[in-house]
């Protein structure tokens, strides 16, 4: 499939989308979402009891589950500031929020979110080539932390004198997941050589399928490599650090979320559980968004984690709740931020291109 130019994008954001796959596999992602929601998670926990364990909550948790949110919030406009030179943070907000939205709302939102990121970020004067490096950058940064998380989380079972050896599978895959991405990226980016290397590497390997793939026929890995390679270095070097602070920053107060809201649901006057256990379910439970079924992993990684979560000693009403309040306080107030990011920005937009292109008509 063609990258989409910016231009493109600003245009016509879905006119290169299959519009029937997309319903056939936004159709797919419902069915399962109801299916996890209505089947699986009410035999792994009571929604009754949740429900109770959440109108028990008192004034000042709910504050405080309120204030996490809005801190999660605030970290989310961070990564596309940290990857693109020049962009303030309400543009860099607005980018990321919308694309969320459009992601999580759209059947295949996915291609349709790129779109605008493209076109968003034409729209604040930055280059092409900026731009792509930019939303590579932080779709792979994502990535890392999604997969290392699950590394973590077995750490913090051990640590906390759990025994951790029925999820050291997690451990293991994650981490070969993660060393395998890490490696190949780094080799990449070290060098044009080693990039033209893996792009005959690539051709190797699907070679054998050309004759069977009509889409693969005249694929040539070498170009789409070494160009990846060319726009993605500077901005890497540059900004990886602060990119990885803005990742960890969003998993950490999305972690949080579901902590605060876990222990205002068990009381904070009482002893609950540690921390440590909390993080170990939300991280380990990370593993669900790699099943590519439903868009940010809704449902499989609620019931993994609420599975996670009972097994630690919570109870299933409270770990339930916790869930429950945690899904709907990091993803609701996202769609609704994100639409209203995107209608401002269009209105915004509208103004902008008419205006650029306004001397040449």
């Amino acid at each position: 499939m063609s990258t989409p130019t910016p231009a493109d994008s600003a245009a016509s954001p879905t006119g290169q989308l299959d519009k029937k796959k997309s319903l056939i596999l936004g159709a797919v992602g419902l069915f399962f979402i109801i299916i996890i929601f209505w089947k699986v998670i009410p035999q792994i926990g009571s929604y009754s009891d949740a429900i109770d364990a959440i109108k028990a909550m008192s004034t000042p948790a709910i504050i405080l589950v309120i204030v996490m949110v809005l801190v999660y919030l605030t970290c989310y406009g961070f990564p596309f500031m940290a990857a693109t030179p020049g962009l303030r943070f309400w543009p860099s907000e607005q980018i990321n929020q919308a694309a969320f939205a459009i992601s999580n709302g759209v059947p295949g939102g996915g291609a349709v979110g790129l779109a605008f990121q493209f076109g968003m970020l034409k729209s604040y004067a930055i280059t092409p080539a900026a731009s792509t490096s930019a939303i590579t950058a932080v779709g792979i940064w994502s990535i890392f932390i999604s997969l290392g998380f699950p590394i973590l989380g077995v750490v913090a079972l051990v640590v906390s004198g759990e025994n951790g050896s029925s999820y050291v599978w997690a451990a293991l895959l994650g981490l070969a997941a993660l060393v395998f991405a890490i490696v190949g990226f780094t080799l990449v980016m070290r060098s044009e050589r080693i990039a033209r290397w893996a792009g005959r590497t690539g051709n190797r390997l699907v070679g054998p399928l050309r004759g069977r793939v009509k889409s693969l026929a005249t694929v040539d890995l070498v170009e789409p490599i070494t160009s990846f390679r060319s726009s993605m270095y500077g901005v890497l070097k540059q900004r990886w650090s602060r990119l990885t602070a803005a990742q960890v920053g969003v998993s950490v107060t999305q972690f949080l979320i579901l902590y605060v809201a876990l222990r205002g649901i068990e009381g904070w006057d009482s002893p609950g559980i540690s921390v440590l256990l909390v993080f170990a379910a939300f991280a380990i439970s990370q593993l669900g968004m790699m099943i590519p079924i439903t868009p940010g992993g809704l449902g499989t990684v609620d019931a993994v984690m609420i599975s996670l979560l009972i097994s630690f000693g919570v109870e299933p009403g409270d770990a339930t709740a916790a869930d429950l309040v945690w899904r709907a306080a990091s993803y609701v107030p996202q769609i609704i931020i994100g639409i209203i990011a995107l209608v401002t920005w269009m209105r915004r937009a509208g103004r902008t291109f008419a205006a650029s292109s306004a001397p040449s008509a």
